[in-house]
């Protein structure tokens, strides 16, 4: 079907796939992740999540997660550990 006023431009890297008989919804997000393990992201995409924000490197009491990951070293690890993942990942980070 299409809409009257609506123009999609697909460029030359877009790839289409056939979807007939298949129901395609946008991926959903998950704003409240405790970084704890890569194994994280398969079971989000498997679960529909296409986006994660959150932290969680750097110290933390005993066995408790955090949310948040102290410090820009931190956050350039987080960001080269994470090029390899087919996931949209936000990380949050303390400024003191």
């Amino acid at each position: 079907d299409t809409q009257p006023d609506v123009s999609i431009v697909i460029g030359p890297g877009t790839e289409a796939i056939a979807g007939e008989g298949k129901i395609l919804t946008a991926g959903g997000m998950d704003a409240h992740i405790h970084f704890i393990s890569p194994q994280q992201i398969d079971e989000a995409l498997a679960s529909g999540v296409t986006t994660m924000l959150g932290g969680g490197t750097g110290p933390a009491t005993g066995t408790n997660a955090t949310t948040c990951t102290p410090g820009p070293w931190h956050i350039m690890s987080m960001i080269g550990a994470a090029e390899g993942f087919a996931m949209n990942l936000a990380f949050t980070g303390k400024g003191n």
